[in-house]
């Protein structure tokens, strides 16, 4: 009786993780096992990455919008309170677009939340 290696599937698993470790160094390009942890690492780094890119962004708009509240003597607190009792519907990353791009546009949101708080 014939030896069975299921020679087809192990060559095309080892060929897939060869090609998603094209581009890592040394012998991570080029041994099975340590390119296939290499692969299984990076995978599990890019979802993890994937998640926090939201968190980072969302820190930098913040950040924007604080600077560009203090220039205008409000706090970024009661920018988005004043926001939020004025049901302006603008999220962060559209604020601090504007506040970057359209000075005269945020000033105007400035004054609007600023009416709301008082």
């Amino acid at each position: 009786m014939p030896r069975v290696t299921n020679a087809p599937a192990s060559r095309k698993r080892r060929k897939r993780i060869l090609r998603q470790a094209r581009g890592f160094r040394g012998a991570r390009s080029k041994l099975i096992r340590q390119a296939s942890e290499a692969v299984d690492r990076a995978m599990r780094l890019a979802t993890i990455h994937r998640k926090q890119k939201k968190r980072s962004y969302r820190s930098l708009w913040i950040v924007r919008l604080s600077a560009a509240c203090r220039a205008r003597k409000i706090s970024y607190s009661r920018l988005i309170e004043g926001l939020t009792k004025a049901n302006v519907g603008l999220n962060r990353k559209m604020l601090s677009e504007i506040a970057i791009h359209d000075a005269e546009g945020f000033d105007k949101i400035v004054a609007q939340a600023r009416t709301s708080l008082s």
